[in-house]
Formats: C-alpha cells, sequence, structure tokens
C-alpha cells in the first residue's frame, strides 16, 4: 500500500515535530503555514493562511488521508481566537470541500481549556465541559464544527505544552513565583515532543485500521499540585528568594487522565514534569 498523506494546517512547532515522526515513517507530509522556509527539510509546503478565505496556490490537488488541524492564536482576545480556531478550521473544510477531498480521518488540537473544574477533580474525556473563559468556550465551539464535518474526527485536548521554546513558567520560578500550598493548585502538562508523539500514535493507530474515539486528553501522567513542581524546579535552578504572596492561577484546579491514550499504545517519552524539565534545564546547562 501507498504511503498515507496528511495535511497539518498550522504546522508549526507541534505541527513540525510531528512531521518529522511521520516522514520517518515514510508518511508524505504537506505542511501548511504563512512562512514555509521555516518548515522542516522534506515538507512538502503549502504558503498560506488560514485567516484568509481564499484557498492557497499550492494546495494539493490529490488525494489527503489524514488531515490535522494544529493552528494556534496569534492574538490571544476573543476575536484571535474565533479566526484561529473556527474560522481557519472552517475554511480548510472549505478548500477540501473544493477539491472533493475526504480524508480518511481530522484530528482537531483543541485544549483541556474545556474543562473549568477547579477542585482537584479528575477528568477525563467523558466530564462535563465548563469552561470558564472564552478560550475554552470557543475551543469547544470547534471541536463541534470538526466532529459535524461530515468527516471522520477525533479532538485532542492537549494540556499545558512545555518543552524546548516553551518555558514561560521555568522563567516565573526564577523571578521568585510562588503558588498557594493548601488547598493544592493542580497543572497538568505535556511536553511538547510527547503532544506530537500522541498525534503521531492516533494517526498510525487509524492507518492500520484501529478504531478511535472522538476525543483524547493529551497530559503526562502526573498532574502535580503546581506547588510541588515550583519546589522541585527552585532546588534544580537554585532559586532562593520568591514573593512573599502566592499567585493564583486563574485556570482553575483540576488532574486530568490520560488513560484512553494510553490504552491505545502511547506512552509518554517524559512521563511527568521532573523528566521533562531535568531534559530542558540538562541542555541549558
Amino acid at each position: 500500500m501507498p504511503a498515507p498523506t496528511v495535511l497539518i494546517a498550522g504546522c508549526g512547532d507541534v505541527g513540525s515535530r510531528l512531521a518529522r515522526r511521520l516522514m520517518s515513517e515514510n508518511w508524505q507530509v504537506f505542511g501548511l503555514r504563512r512562512n514555509i522556509s521555516r518548515l522542516p527539510e522534506g515538507v512538502l509546503g503549502i504558503a498560506g493562511d488560514l485567516f484568509a478565505p481564499v484557498c492557497p496556490a499550492t494546495w494539493p490537488s490529490g488525494q489527503i488521508d489524514y488531515l490535522v488541524y494544529c493552528a494556534a492564536a496569534s492574538v490571544h482576545d476573543e476575536a484571535g481566537y474565533r479566526a484561529a480556531y473556527l474560522e481557519g478550521l472552517a475554511h480548510v473544510f472549505g478548500w477540501l470541500g473544493q477539491h472533493a477531498q475526504c480524508p480518511r480521518r481530522v484530528l482537531f488540537v483543541s485544549s483541556s481549556s474545556v474543562y473549568g473544574q477547579q477542585q482537584g477533580e479528575w477528568i477525563d474525556e467523558t466530564s462535563a465541559t465548563l469552561p470558564s473563559g472564552f478560550s475554552g468556550r470557543l475551543m469547544l465551539e470547534a471541536e463541534r464544527l470538526a466532529l459535524n464535518s461530515g468527516h471522520a474526527a477525533s479532538v485532542v485536548r492537549l494540556t499545558g505544552i512545555y518543552g524546548p521554546g516553551r518555558e514561560s513558567f521555568m522563567n516565573n520560578v526564577r523571578q521568585g513565583y510562588r503558588v498557594a500550598v493548601e488547598p493544592p493548585l493542580y497543572g497538568n502538562r505535556i511536553h511538547v515532543e510527547d503532544a506530537a508523539g500522541l498525534l503521531a500514535c492516533l494517526l498510525q493507530a487509524d492507518s492500520r485500521g484501529e478504531v478511535l474515539d472522538d476525543c483524547y486528553i493529551g497530559v503526562d501522567d502526573d498532574p502535580a499540585a503546581l506547588a510541588d513542581v515550583v519546589a522541585w524546579l527552585r532546588e534544580r535552578m537554585g532559586v532562593t528568594e520568591w514573593a512573599a504572596e502566592a499567585s493564583v492561577r486563574r485556570t482553575g484546579s483540576k488532574r486530568c487522565s490520560n488513560a484512553r491514550a494510553r490504552a491505545l499504545g502511547w506512552v509518554p517519552q517524559y512521563p511527568s514534569y521532573q523528566e521533562g524539565y531535568a531534559a530542558i534545564l540538562e541542555e541549558r546547562a
């Protein structure tokens, strides 16, 4: 059988890492972004703007087996999120229709912001989605657009992505960030390589004929209390001073489960914050 073809719309950091993984398995990968010079070597570039309704001139004419919608908002307000996740996705579905292309499956990269739980509850794919802000609400709308598109689709709700170039939390700790110990504020995270690995796992499973669910949570094995993460990083980075008052996270407190993704065979390379942040610190040493 010929190698599958995938189009990654919004082929930035996560998408590029996904592309490298798939190309190593001989997949044909198209990557859509404004500046295609930043795509990994071997990716077939599609110079285009997801925010514009006009189909890119270099949109492929042949069959596309898989679509991964992996956009990121360039402006972090309600209009920016609507443009990136709802309008952009609608544009891509329109371009598929113009070329009579029907992917075997669509993966829409969503966010755990669709969950608004604040009491440290355990969350899985069946938990109530009660977003507390516009980002989660618009993500839910975009998920529904994907799932009701007429294409087989799965949404992947990624938690807080960290890794090389995504070190804002580490920088906050260096600058004296402090969080409350009691009650614990739980945070959820996934290393950027594991986010790409999960997407690759889902695509490869579908290509083997395995039945996918319509939703997966992307998170490591350890939704730890933020105070524990901060204390661990302080020790490793030699931080000895911090703020007198604790900062309060506005996004709530919940513990996300990766049991469904693990049941499919996905295993995170960085199972907890300790392995993930240790790898970053080692690179920076």
